[in-house]
């Protein structure tokens, strides 16, 4: 009963710990607000997407995708276009504390939350060809257990990130690091973005 649980909770943990998009806006939001709280959209947000694409992945719903060329291109391209237009925001915000500015709205917040989670093609295909594809061994109780274990961990991983950047934001009354903090969230979507125009141009070619 032990070993799909330990096995679940490595197998998430290895594959959400690296920076990416998604980490890397959850930090922001918490660093960019001046309350925990005004980060939970995307917390939840981020959460409840991960939670769905464990489960399409374990169920093996989200095969579909694999084997529909088309499906993959649409779903590169709309994440290409909110990635640039989330770089673009990114780059502009600035920490609530300042004067006369406005942290991203909570709206705005679960608009790229979802973007970078359900639209982000890397994500989707880790997903499905490790944890899907793990969860495949198991059954009944243990493939339940392995399933929880894998979406406990992301749950955990976007609250400690918010809470750090929270942490950040508190300690930076000045604003100076978190605007830094902002230029290169920015900086490091557009990067991801620019890998999805590749992926976009390959599956066209």
């Amino acid at each position: 009963m032990l070993q799909p649980i330990i096995h679940g909770f490595l197998l998430a943990l290895g594959l959400i710990l690296p920076l990416g998009a998604q980490n890397v806006f959850v930090f922001n939001q918490g660093a960019n607000h001046k309350k925990l709280s005004g980060a939970l959209p995307v917390i939840i947000t981020a959460g409840l997407c991960d939670t769905l694409l464990i489960v399409l992945a374990i169920l093996g719903v989200s095969l579909i995708l694999m084997t529909l060329p088309i499906l993959q291109l649409i779903v590169y391209i709309i994440g290409f276009i909110f990635l640039i237009y989330m770089a673009w925001s990114l780059w502009k915000e600035e920490p609530n504390h300042l004067k006369n500015i406005d942290s991203m709205s909570a709206k705005k917040q679960i608009g790229f939350a979802l973007s970078v989670s359900l639209l982000n093609p890397h994500a989707i295909m880790d997903t499905i060809g490790v944890i899907g594809t793990s969860a495949s061994i198991y059954s009944g109780m243990d493939k339940l257990l392995f399933s929880v274990s894998a979406i406990a961990v992301s749950w955990l991983w976007f609250i400690i990130l918010a809470i750090l950047g929270n942490i950040l934001g508190s300690v930076d009354k000045t604003g100076k690091y978190i605007i830094l903090l902002n230029k290169v969230s920015s900086i490091i979507v557009i990067i991801v973005s620019i890998i999805i125009l590749k992926n976009i141009i390959n599956l066209i070619l």
